[in-house]
């Protein structure tokens, strides 16, 4: 599974990524240096370690760039992990963490509405399911 092999910096370059939609390497790093000090031999490194791993992909070359494209969805990646983690974390049984970002967490009205809608959704989807 391709979620247990990624670093945490090549999740940051991927959350780059599915935001910009394709972008070059010099692109990325100079989204992630906004932020932070880091090389861009680094994040040349990550970014073809990513490529390697079939997590992005090289679109036809404009010019002299070489564009890159995520090929993995963020849901593809976050369900997994999410998963893992509430496993590693919360012995599998995921209403702490939810208690926890409902108590915790600064959710304004529009979050709370979402997560409504959200909880509406898969009650619809259990009571079809009886």
């Amino acid at each position: 599974m391709l979620t247990k092999r990624l670093s945490d910096f090549e999740l940051e370059v991927l959350q780059y990524l599915w935001r910009l939609k394709r972008a070059s390497t010099p692109e990325i790093h100079q989204e992630i240096a906004a932020g932070r000090d880091v090389a861009y031999s680094t994040v040349r490194t990550i970014v073809d370690r990513l490529e390697r791993k079939g997590a992005i992909g090289r679109l036809p070359q404009e010019g002299r760039a070489v564009i890159f494209q995520p090929l993995i969805t963020r849901a593809e990646v976050s369900l997994p992990l999410a998963k893992k983690f509430v496993q590693n974390v919360f012995g599998g049984d995921s209403r702490p963490l939810l208690s926890h970002l409902l108590d915790d967490e600064a959710l304004n009205a529009e979050d709370l509405a979402y997560l409504e809608s959200v909880i509406r959704k898969r009650k619809s989807e259990l009571s079809h399911d009886d």
